[in-house]
């Protein structure tokens, strides 16, 4: 038996403990310390997201800012997606857009705007009627008509979960940094999008024309926070990654809509309308466009 095949076995026998691992699952005395890391492990993780450098105006040789979806029903995003149910599921694993809307609520998550040019903030309650919708059955408005109280049998709630979130939109910069002499990215914001609420349940329209921007979020705002809030590892559950990591390491596929331009930043389907392919054509254009300008700069 050679080396290959006596360390692939002792990574076979190790696979079921990496599967289950959990944050101080082997120094729990209870299950309710299943997760919860010491003061010790704490200080020891120094666990902070790493701070963007500081780019000078002058150091900008060239920039592109470009606007991308990012498709959920792609294998690839299922991170961004998943866990859709967390009732079975510890309290450490959420989706992205539960994490977004949990801090929006508690008030720690303040940079929210209504659109990726972040000029209008937003607070939870601007974004009650997004969010969900109150509706009257028609025996409710027959109670209503006949001077009766409204029963609440009659009042149907629907509110937008993690599982209506079809994708997400971002906005990001490329740009030239002449001081390091490469192409780098820039994430500079983030927003969900579902159906609205208001047409969420109605068949007879386009779905995708129902789709809306709940809400934008200016991504360095909310990095810590993101960073605190951990992504399933396929490879190694004993190593999550944060979604602050995920996204800035772009572990996602994403497809360009729109960039900055002298129309006013008009989307790709504002002028190649009702052909998916020629789209899809132009949006690796402009990402080819982006990668040749990387290369032009080293060519004399």
């Amino acid at each position: 038996m050679n080396w290959k095949n006596v360390l692939l076995i002792g990574a076979v026998s190790l696979l079921p403990a990496s599967i289950m691992a959990q944050a101080n699952i082997l120094n729990a005395k209870k299950p309710q310390e299943i997760g919860v890391r010491t003061e010790a492990q704490k200080a020891m993780d120094n666990d902070a997201p790493l701070e963007y450098g500081y780019v000078d105006d002058r150091d900008i040789l060239w920039s592109k800012t470009v606007w991308e979806t990012i498709d959920l029903d792609e294998r690839v995003n299922f991170p961004l997606y998943y866990p859709i149910d967390t009732v079975d599921i510890g309290a450490d694993r959420r989706s992205l857009y539960d994490v977004l809307l949990k801090n929006i609520k508690n008030g720690k998550l303040e940079d929210v705007y209504v659109d990726s040019y972040f000029t209008e903030k937003r607070v939870f309650s601007d974004l009650a009627a997004t969010l969900s919708k109150v509706d009257t059955t028609d025996m409710g408005y027959e109670q209503i008509n006949a001077g009766e109280e409204l029963s609440a049998e009659f009042i149907n709630e629907r509110d937008l979960t993690a599982a209506d979130i079809e994708e997400y939109r971002i906005k990001g910069i490329w740009y030239f940094d002449k001081r390091q002499g490469e192409l780098k990215y820039r994430l500079l914001g983030i927003a969900p999008v579902a159906p609205d609420v208001n047409f969420i349940d109605d068949e007879s329209m386009d779905p995708a024309d129902a789709k809306v921007e709940l809400f934008w979020v200016w991504y360095p705002g909310a990095r810590q926070l993101l960073h605190d809030a951990k992504v399933f590892n396929q490879r190694n559950s004993a190593q999550p990654i944060s979604f602050d990591m995920l996204l800035n390491a772009r572990r996602f596929n994403g497809v360009i809509y729109r960039e900055d331009n002298v129309h006013g930043d008009r989307k790709v389907n504002d002028y190649i309308a009702d052909n998916a392919l020629f789209q899809l054509l132009e949006a690796k254009r402009i990402k080819e466009v982006i990668r040749d300008r990387e290369q032009d700069m080293w060519a004399y």
